[in-house]
C-alpha cells in the first residue's frame, strides 16, 4: 500500500504536470486535525481546472494514480441522480487498498465551489484561491436546535415508531427493519448529536453517521446505542426497538431541560404503551383495540 505521503506527491506532481489543472484542494478527514489517522482515510480532492470537458470520460489520464480495483462517475448515472454542478468526479478505489475522490470543478465558476472548514490548500499555481483557515471542525459541529426542530424530531421519532411495531406484528421484518433503522434511527441520532452538542458546548463533531459518538456518550448510553442495533429475529428487534425508544427518551429529556423547551411526555406514555399492546396482539386479530 502507497504511503500517505507517496499519494499526496502523486497527486500533486500531477497537477503541476498539467497546465490544465490550476489549483489543488484536500478536503475530508485528511485535512481534518481531530480525525482518528488510519489506512483507510480517502483522499478526498478537488482539482480546479480550466475546463472540465477533456477529463470527462477520459479513463486514460487517470491511470497515472495506480491500478484501480473499481471506479465510480457520479456525474454518469441515473441512481443516484448526478448533481449537474458543472464539475465531474472520478471516485477511484485502488487494488493497493488507497482511494481517491477526486473532483474537477470550473475555474470560471470557482465563486460557486462551496466551502469546507475541512480543507487544505495543496497548489495554487495563479494565486486565485482566498487563504485557508487552518482546517477545522466547524462546519461539521452540530448546531443548537430551535425549540420547532426539537419538536419535529420527537414528533416525528414517536410517529414512527408504531411503524416498526406493525411490521413486526405482521410478521413483515424487512419492512420493520427499515422503518426501524432508517427513520427512527435518523432521529435518534439527531437527538444524541444536540445531546454531544450540549455536552461539549457544541464543540465537537459526533462525525458522519455518528461514527464519533463513543467518545462523547457516558459509558451507560453507549451500551445502550449498541443494543439498538438487532438481527432479524423478531424477539430482538422489538428489544432493540424499545432500547431506542428508552436512549431517545433519556437524551431528549437532557436536551430540553438544557435547552428551555417541553418534552412531549403525553406522546411518550401513548406511543409506549400502545408498542407494548401491539408486541402482545394475537396474530389473528380482527380489531387493534
Amino acid at each position: 500500500m502507497r504511503s500517505e505521503q507517496v499519494m499526496l506527491d502523486l497527486i500533486v506532481n500531477t497537477a503541476k504536470d498539467d497546465k490544465r489543472i490550476r489549483a489543488v484542494i484536500m478536503n475530508g478527514s485528511r485535512a481534518n486535525p481531530d480525525a482518528p489517522r488510519d489506512i483507510f482515510q480517502d483522499y478526498d480532492i478537488v482539482y480546479i481546472v480550466t475546463d472540465v470537458a477533456p477529463f470527462k470520460y477520459n479513463t486514460e489520464w487517470i491511470k497515472r494514480f495506480g491500478e484501480i480495483m473499481i471506479m465510480q462517475m457520479p456525474e454518469d448515472m441515473q441512481d443516484p441522480p448526478p448533481s449537474n454542478d458543472g464539475g465531474f468526479a472520478y471516485l477511484m478505489q485502488f487494488a493497493d487498498g488507497n482511494r481517491i475522490d477526486l473532483s474537477l470543478f470550473p475555474i470560471a465558476r470557482l465563486k460557486e465551489l462551496e466551502k469546507d472548514s475541512q480543507s487544505i490548500l495543496l497548489l495554487d499555481k495563479d494565486g486565485i484561491i482566498e487563504p485557508f483557515a487552518p482546517p477545522n471542525d466547524g462546519d461539521y459541529l452540530p448546531k443548537p436546535p430551535t425549540a420547532k426542530a426539537f419538536a419535529d424530531c420527537c414528533n416525528e421519532f414517536w410517529w414512527v415508531s408504531p411503524y416498526v411495531a406493525k411490521g413486526l406484528w405482521r410478521q413483515e421484518i424487512t419492512y420493520a427493519k427499515h422503518m426501524q433503522d432508517q427513520f427512527v434511527r435518523e432521529k435518534l441520532m439527531k437527538m444524541l448529536a444536540w445531546y454531544v452538542g450540549i455536552k461539549t458546548k457544541y464543540a465537537r463533531s459526533p462525525g458522519k453517521l455518528g461514527k464519533y459518538l463513543r467518545r462523547y456518550l457516558e459509558p451507560e448510553l453507549w451500551a445502550m446505542l449498541e443494543k439498538t442495533y438487532a438481527d432479524a429475529d423478531y424477539e430482538h428487534t422489538w428489544a432493540a426497538l424499545y432500547m431506542m425508544c428508552d436512549l431517545f427518551r433519556i437524551t431528549a429529556v437532557r436536551v430540553a431541560e438544557q435547552s428551555g423547551f417541553s418534552y412531549p411526555h403525553g406522546d411518550d406514555a401513548r406511543v409506549s404503551a400502545h408498542l407494548r399492546y401491539v408486541q402482545l396482539l394475537p396474530g389473528d386479530a380482527k380489531d387493534i383495540y
